[in-house]
């Protein structure tokens, strides 16, 4: 299965929109992400869709925050990617007539559902000022221990 990544990366440049003065282009996002400009466009939608962020075309234009990253959380990043699968597909449906096979399913898919629900809650308690302070903290730290080894 492949690993989707869009929520990561909306992540990602939330973050940094955080430190920038002035609006980011798709190109320059892009660029950040190791990414097309066409795939931040389709990225940000669904966050300009609920007014997280807003987007101006032309010369001067580009992305920028909306909302303070305090109010945006990882349930809402979440949401507006398009609710991407949290788990790989554990389920096999080689044999559905196999009655093996449909107790492990049934078994797997609830407990995929109850892990599931206990993730989404936590996503709704984490906002996207809370891991930016976590990278202000890690930044900090590493400054520190450069200095100190001068």
């Amino acid at each position: 299965m492949k690993t989707d990544s869009r929520m990561s990366r909306v992540l990602h440049a939330l973050i940094h929109m955080k430190h920038v003065d002035g609006p980011l282009t798709s190109e320059a996002l892009g660029e950040m992400l190791c990414t097309n400009a066409v795939v931040v466009r389709r990225l940000f939608s669904g966050l300009r869709d609920i007014g997280y962020v807003t987007s101006e075309k032309g010369h001067g234009g580009g992305w920028v925050l909306a909302e303070p990253l305090e109010n945006i959380t990882l349930l809402d990043v979440y949401h507006a990617v398009g609710e991407p699968s949290l788990f790989s597909h554990l389920v096999s449906e080689d044999h559905p007539e196999c009655l093996v096979e449909q107790a492990v399913n049934a078994h797997l898919s609830a407990t995929l559902l109850e892990a599931e629900a206990v993730l989404l809650k936590k996503f709704g308690t984490v906002t996207i000022a809370m891991l930016a302070g976590e990278v202000e903290t890690s930044a900090l730290r590493s400054k520190s221990s450069r200095a100190g080894n001068k």
